[in-house]
């Protein structure tokens, strides 16, 4: 696993919290795509994509997972009945790896950094869960193909 530490800037973004059964998720990406297009104040093609899982889908009850599907903004988004509200990835020092394939997968690279990386690396963790950050996205890209880097946010 390649991880390098790096310094990220906060990213100011428009998110949908996705609240309940992991299953369900792609429901709450659809929504976002379809306040995406209509706003148009989160390009696809001029924005950042990211996703914060608060949970992990793999060991939280489904009625408590909580996941934010977000898009980088320029300005705060206005009042909208999607529920698409305005949030910030805060800045700082991160570990950060690139995660190549199938995002349904992703959790084992995530893993990795937790369980290897970590522990080996004398760093400790700041108080914002994982993230990441779509190099690609899904319907422009073949599932092998798919680049997502995962930050992990330290002290």
């Amino acid at each position: 696993m390649d991880v390098k530490i790096i310094d990220v800037e906060p990213v100011l973004v428009a998110a949908l919290e996705h609240r309940g059964a992991p299953a369900l998720l792609n429901d709450s990406v659809q929504r976002f795509i379809a306040w995406r297009k209509s706003s148009g104040l989160s390009p696809v093609s001029q924005c950042e994509t990211y996703g914060v899982p608060y949970n992990d889908p793999n060991t939280t009850p489904p009625e408590e997972f909580r996941f934010d599907i977000c898009g980088s903004v320029k300005a705060p988004a206005p009042a909208n009945n999607e529920g698409v509200l305005t949030k910030t990835i805060p800045g700082g020092r991160c570990a950060m790896t690139i995660h190549a394939g199938s995002r349904d997968r992703i959790d084992e690279s995530v893993y990795a950094l937790y369980r290897d990386w970590l522990p080996e690396s004398g760093e400790e963790l700041r108080d914002f869960p994982v993230y990441f950050h779509y190099l690609n996205l899904d319907h422009d890209t073949p599932e092998h193909r798919h680049l997502t880097e995962i930050y992990l946010p330290l002290k």
